[in-house]
């Protein structure tokens, strides 16, 4: 898979790896939290719907980049590390989004289970489908159902893995570093789908801090 994608260039082959600063561990906890907990409580608590716009633009443009980077260290089941899920997420859908289309339909033909109707997206996906996908759900993390965001996200990533488990079985043989590449991808995207399912569920009780 390609290593130049458009901004943020920071996010190559090893993107989903964490991206390590010079910020006192302790201190840089504390900013991901205080960000999260600042950046959900100002957008959800009017819901004003130009700056839920603006923060989608944001999102688009990966202006919310630096401060993602803070999450990116944040404990998977905290609020920080649950929006460091979502960004991953959207960048994904948003710097490949050709390919997250193909292994996402790969995934939905294979998968069945109710994970593909989660995700609600049509067949056969398309990368502008996924983009939408990933609006819907951004939009639900600022404005709507929080715990219902967090679980579309969790059904994409679900079979956007199995996709990639498909995919790689396919490139074994032939393409043996791009099916090891497509296996990382599918552990990764395992994980952030069980880490976003249980924030869901810690939302839903008011324990997601």
């Amino acid at each position: 898979m390609a290593d130049d994608f458009h901004r943020p260039t920071r996010f190559s082959n090893d993107w989903f790896e964490r991206v390590e600063g010079d910020v006192d561990p302790v201190v840089r906890l504390q900013l991901a939290s205080e960000t999260a907990q600042a950046l959900l409580a100002r957008v959800r608590s009017g819901a004003d719907p130009e700056v839920v716009e603006r923060i989608l633009r944001l999102a688009r443009a990966d202006g919310i980049d630096t401060v993602a980077e803070l999450w990116s260290h944040a404990r998977p089941h905290t609020l920080p590390g649950t929006l460091w899920r979502v960004h991953l997420l959207h960048a994904l859908v948003t710097q490949r989004a050709v390919e997250s289309a193909h292994l996402y339909q790969q995934g939905a033909d294979a998968l069945h289970t109710a994970a593909p109707v989660v995700a609600g997206v049509p067949a056969p996906a398309t990368p502008e489908e996924l983009r939408a996908l990933s609006e819907t759900i951004l939009r639900g993390v600022f404005a709507g159902d929080f715990a219902m965001a967090l679980e579309r996200a969790a059904a994409f990533a679900t079979v956007t893995a199995a996709g990639a488990v498909h995919a790689a079985h396919a490139d074994e043989v032939t393409h043996a570093d791009r099916a090891q590449e497509r296996t990382r991808l599918a552990a990764r995207l395992t994980d952030i789908a069980e880490d976003l399912r249980v924030c869901a569920r810690l939302w839903r009780v008011e324990s997601l801090a």
